[in-house]
C-alpha cells in the first residue's frame, strides 16, 4: 500500500495497532483521538484515506462525513463503529462513506479494504443528502455477521426502484426492516401504507390502496396468507403503469418457494415481488446479539417506565440459551414485563424462567421444516431451479455453480462457529488449512475473529 492514512479513534489501543499495521504496509499514518484535529488535517489537504470512529470525545464521525466531502471531494472514508445498529450502516451509506465496519473488526479485513480505498480513483462529488433524524428508535441491533450483512443490503437497496420481499419468522422484525427502507429512502416524506388482504377487497380496494400510498411505499403484510383472488388483485395492481407508482414491499414468514411448488402461490406474483430478497434471521441464529438486544430493551423500557433494571449474571446466561420461538418481539415483551414486576435492581434467573414458563411456544418458519433432511431440501431447491427454465436446460456449469452455493455458506458458518480461527475451522471441515485459505480468497469470504480489538 502507498499513501497517507488519517486515523481518528479515542481508543489508544486501536490507534496504536492501526498505526503499526498501516506503517508496516508502507503507509504514512497520522493518528488522533480528536475529531477537530482530524478535520483540521483534512482541511489542510493531508491524507489519502480517513479511518474514523463514530463516537468521539468532541463530535460524531458520521456527522463529519458531509463536511469532509465538501472540503475534499473523492477522499475515501472508512467508518468503524461499536454502534452495531442498522442506522449506523444506513447513515454511513447515505453519507457516502467508502466502507463501514462494525467493532470489533478484523484487522486483515480492514487492511484489505484500506488497500482498495487507496487504489480507487477519486470519485466525483455528489449532492449531499439531507440530514434527518429517525422518527423513532428502531430496535434493529446486532453485530453478528448475519445482521451486519442485512444492514449493508438495506443500505444499498433503500433507494433502488425495485420491489423487496422480506422473509423471516414471526417477531424477527420484518416490518421494521420495511419501515427502515422507507424512512431512509427518497420517498420518506410520502405515505407508508401496510396492506392486508382486507385492504384489497371489493371493487375499489386496489384503487383506494394506491390513493392511500400516493407514490410512497406499500407493504403487503404476510403476503403468503393471501388467497387466490387476493393474489390476482395484487398482480393487476402491480401491472398498472402509473406516473407516481409506489415502492412495493412484501413480508412473509412462510417459505414462498414451497408455496410455489404446491401451487398455492402465483408464480407471476412471486417474481413481481422478489426483485430483492431480504431474510431476517431468527434470534436463535444470532445468539451473540441477545445480550445487546436485552441491554437495548432494558434501557429503552427504563426510560419509558422510569424503572432501571439489569439482568443478573445467571439470568444473562440463561437468556442466551432460551430458544426464543417468538424471536425479538418475545424478548422485548418479556423484558418489559420484568421491568414492571421485578422488585429488585437485578432481574434474577428465577424471575426470567417464571416469565418464560407462562408463555406459549411459537411456531418456526414454515416451508421446509426444522427436521427436513439436507438432501430433501437440496432436492426441492434443485427441482425448482430446473423447473424455472420452462422445459429448457439451464446454462452449462450447473455442477460448479451449485457446489459454490453450498460451499460458501458452509465455510462462513464453520468460521463463525470456530470464532474465525482458520486452523480450527479447517479441522472442523476436514480439509487442509491451505485449502481453506484458498477457498476463503476465491469466494471472497470475510473472516472475523471473535477475539478482536474493542
Amino acid at each position: 500500500m502507498d499513501g497517507t492514512v488519517l486515523v481518528a479513534d479515542d481508543d489508544r489501543t486501536i490507534r496504536t495497532v492501526l498505526t503499526q499495521a498501516l506503517t508496516r504496509a508502507g503507509c504514512k499514518v497520522h493518528a488522533t483521538s480528536s475529531l477537530m484535529t482530524l478535520m483540521r488535517w483534512v482541511e489542510e489537504g493531508k491524507g489519502d484515506l480517513v479511518i474514523s470512529d463514530v463516537i468521539m470525545p468532541d463530535g460524531n464521525g458520521l456527522d463529519a462525513l458531509p463536511r469532509i466531502a465538501r472540503m475534499r471531494p473523492g477522499l475515501p472514508v472508512i467508518v468503524i463503529s461499536a454502534q452495531n445498529t442498522i442506522m449506523t450502516a444506513i447513515q454511513a451509506a447515505e453519507a457516502e462513506a467508502f466502507d463501514y465496519l462494525p467493532k470489533p473488526f478484523d484487522l486483515p479485513d480492514l487492511m484489505k479494504r484500506s488497500a482498495r480505498a487507496l487504489e480507487q480513483k477519486r470519485r466525483q462529488p455528489k449532492v449531499e443528502p439531507p440530514v434527518r433524524a429517525p422518527t423513532e428508535e428502531l430496535p434493529l441491533v446486532g453485530r453478528t455477521p448475519a445482521m451486519q450483512a442485512l444492514y449493508r443490503l438495506v443500505a444499498r437497496v433503500m433507494n433502488a426502484d425495485l420491489p423487496v420481499l422480506i422473509t423471516g419468522e414471526s417477531g424477527t422484525g420484518k416490518s421494521l426492516i420495511a419501515r427502515a427502507i422507507h424512512d431512509f429512502s427518497d420517498r420518506r416524506t410520502l405515505p407508508f401504507a401496510i396492506a392486508q388482504a382486507s385492504d384489497l377487497a371489493g371493487v375499489d380496494g386496489p384503487s383506494s390502496l394506491l390513493a392511500k400510498a400516493r407514490g410512497g411505499s406499500i407493504v403487503f403484510d404476510e403476503v403468503s396468507d393471501f388467497d387466490e383472488d387476493t393474489q390476482a388483485r395484487v398482480v393487476r395492481l402491480l401491472d398498472l403503469q402509473l406516473d407516481h407508482a409506489p415502492r412495493i414491499m412484501a413480508t412473509s414468514q412462510i417459505d414462498l418457494t414451497a408455496r410455489l411448488q404446491s401451487g398455492q402461490f402465483r408464480q407471476d406474483l412471486y417474481y413481481r415481488l422478489s426483485g430483492v430478497a431480504l431474510h431476517v434471521p431468527a434470534l436463535r441464529e444470532r445468539v451473540d446479539d441477545i445480550p445487546l438486544l436485552a441491554e437495548h430493551f432494558l434501557g429503552r423500557g427504563g426510560r419509558d417506565l422510569g424503572t432501571l433494571r439489569r439482568l443478573s449474571e445467571p439470568a444473562a446466561d440463561y437468556i442466551r440459551t432460551h430458544p426464543w420461538p417468538g424471536n425479538v418481539r418475545q424478548l422485548e415483551n418479556t423484558l418489559r414485563r420484568l421491568l414492571v414486576t421485578s422488585s429488585e435492581s437485578e432481574i434474577s434467573r428465577a424471575e426470567l424462567e417464571q416469565a418464560l414458563g407462562s408463555q406459549p411456544v411459537g411456531e418456526p418458519l414454515k416451508g421446509g421444516g426444522d427436521h427436513e433432511k439436507l438432501s430433501s431440501s437440496v432436492m426441492r431447491h434443485m427441482k425448482r431451479y430446473f423447473d424455472l427454465h420452462n422445459g429448457q436446460l439451464p446454462p452449462a456449469g450447473v455442477y460448479q455453480r451449485i457446489l459454490r452455493e453450498v460451499e460458501m455458506p458452509l465455510i462462513e458458518i464453520a468460521l463463525d462457529a470456530t470464532a474465525g480461527n482458520q486452523a480450527k475451522c479447517a479441522d472442523l471441515l476436514g480439509i487442509n488449512r491451505n485449502t481453506l485459505r484458498k477457498k476463503i480468497t476465491d469466494l471472497d469470504i470475510r473472516v472475523t475473529r471473535r477475539r478482536k480489538l474493542m
